[in-house]
């Protein structure tokens, strides 16, 4: 089965972050660690599949029939060893393990909210009528999921077909995590990077400053911003890391391995630091070739 193609940045919390003690359930499906990044996406996948063929249809994926949090909203978590992250400096991370809930019931709710509120009103009608829906009852449902999360905010966001170029100013390019496997479909395939939240929330402020003083109010400008918000959500000594996830089934093993869109956006930001038009022009059009032809398959499907 292929995984969704969906890229992801991700927060892992210590332990302590979860409540003193961490509930019982939580702390059995650390220890347990059954849950893999490489078979998160699959276990999201399933979930969707499950929560549509099921009779009654489950408004979200991870909810039982009444609209109650499933079982599994307490149990899917990814664990890191805090010694898997590398630090600057004085840097620490932990103590360990970190976990990260998955959270797909809230992250769920959360998209679903956006629609509503997006969406042309003849497709919402049209979607709500065929869940037999109002939007009101919609709405409750959904604030009801949100309002489950223990923070304000969830552990993971997720971006399909393609990586928001800002999201790599967080990470230190020469960190990254490449696993080719056996080929696009091996589950163990991987381009990564992790981070201290210290040394990541060091990174967005000063790109954040920068694009803003150089480029105004932009779009760049407003994801750090809002990137940097939501770190400020999680505990000081957590990790971050930044995951291709599922898009690696699209990229051939040379071109993986070659991936230089880190270092790109790295060398954006000196580029605005020095003045260099020229420079930043041929590294724009160059991110945006790469990653416009990734995200034209979009709609070849």
């Amino acid at each position: 089965m292929l995984r969704p193609f969906v890229a992801y940045l991700r927060v892992y919390e210590p332990l302590s972050a979860f409540g003193e003690p961490p509930s019982p359930q939580l702390l059995q499906a650390v220890e347990a660690a059954k849950l893999t990044r490489a078979l998160a996406g699959e276990r999201e996948q399933r979930m969707w599949l499950k929560s549509q063929t099921a009779a009654p249809v489950r408004l979200l994926p991870a909810e039982l029939a009444d609209g109650r949090a499933a079982p599994s909203t307490g149990t899917d978590v990814l664990v890191l060893d805090p010694a898997q992250v590398p630090v600057v400096g004085e840097t620490t991370v932990g103590p360990g393990p970190l976990v990260c809930p998955l959270e797909l019931r809230a992250r769920s709710a959360a998209a679903l909210v956006s629609f509503l509120g997006d969406a042309h009103p003849a497709l919402r009608a049209s979607v709500l009528a065929a869940g037999g829906l109002t939007a009101e009852a919609v709405r409750s449902r959904t604030n009801a999921a949100l309002g489950e999360v223990a923070k304000s905010a969830v552990h993971v966001l997720s971006t399909t077909w393609t990586v928001p170029l800002p999201w790599f100013a967080l990470i230190d390019p020469a960190q990254r995590r490449l696993k080719l496997g056996t080929g696009r479909a091996d589950p163990e395939r991987e381009l990564s990077w992790r981070a201290a939240m210290r040394d990541a929330k060091e990174r967005v402020t000063e790109a954040r400053e920068l694009v803003e003083s150089t480029l105004g109010e932009s779009g760049p400008t407003r994801i750090l911003a809002e990137t940097a918000r939501w770190l400020d959500n999680f505990h000081p000594e957590s990790a971050i890391e930044l995951d291709y996830g599922g898009l690696v089934q699209l990229i051939a093993d040379p071109i993986l391995a070659s991936d230089t869109s880190a270092e790109e956006v790295h060398s954006i930001l000196d580029a605005l630091r020095d003045g260099n038009v020229e420079e930043l022009a041929e590294l724009f059009r160059d991110l945006r070739e790469y990653w416009s032809e990734l995200a034209a398959r979009e709609h070849l499907n």
